[in-house]
């Protein structure tokens, strides 16, 4: 199975480092970027755990960028936590909740809790990744099952064939008897 990966954004490369280091240990891995518009184009080549997301950044702001992710159907469903140091602005929360955030978090914070939140993310994409695996074996398997089925219906009306030529050997219709495919 692939590792997670976490999308930082932020316009500040000293941000960016600050939040590798947060994460440090987990296991992810972190790819930073210092704009929406490269998150929008990171997110078209690969699949994230989580996006972390500055909400005050210039051009294209984080509020901007989560509309855009939320409106992709690839990527409508990952979670985006808001980091703002912006102060605790209900108003700004709102927003950031009306454009799909599942949290927002004002600068400064406490790194392990956002370290946590993280780490829940990473566990929910894990068991999601193990979940489409074991369907895809699923499939696979019932694939499988369906085609030795076919094989065995096909043997059996040969060999039913066979034997109606022969002419009554009761061993041989025993083991027709055995071979005969279920009706599933």
């Amino acid at each position: 199975m692939s590792t997670a990966r976490v999308l930082l954004v932020d316009d500040r490369s000293e941000n960016l480092l600050a939040l590798e280091a947060i994460l440090q240990g987990l296991p992810v891995n972190t790819i930073a970027v210092t704009s929406g518009e490269e998150a929008l184009k990171r997110l078209l080549a690969e699949d994230y755990a989580a996006i972390l997301l500055d909400a005050q950044m210039p051009g294209m702001d984080g509020f901007e960028t989560a509309r855009h992710i939320k409106q992709r159907e690839k990527t409508r469903h990952t979670p985006i936590i808001f980091l703002t140091a912006a102060d605790r602005d209900a108003h700004l929360a709102m927003r950031g909740y009306s454009v799909g955030a599942v949290d927002y978090i004002t600068k400064p914070f406490d790194p392990w809790m956002l370290r946590t939140k993280v780490k829940v993310f990473i566990d929910l994409w894990a068991q999601g990744q193990a979940l489409r695996q074991t369907s895809e074996r699923t499939k696979d398997l019932r694939e499988r099952e369906e085609h030795l089925r076919r094989r065995l219906g096909a043997a059996h009306a040969s060999l039913a064939e066979w034997a109606e030529k022969r002419g009554g050997d009761e061993e041989l219709e025993r083991i027709l008897g055995m071979l005969e495919p279920d009706s599933r």
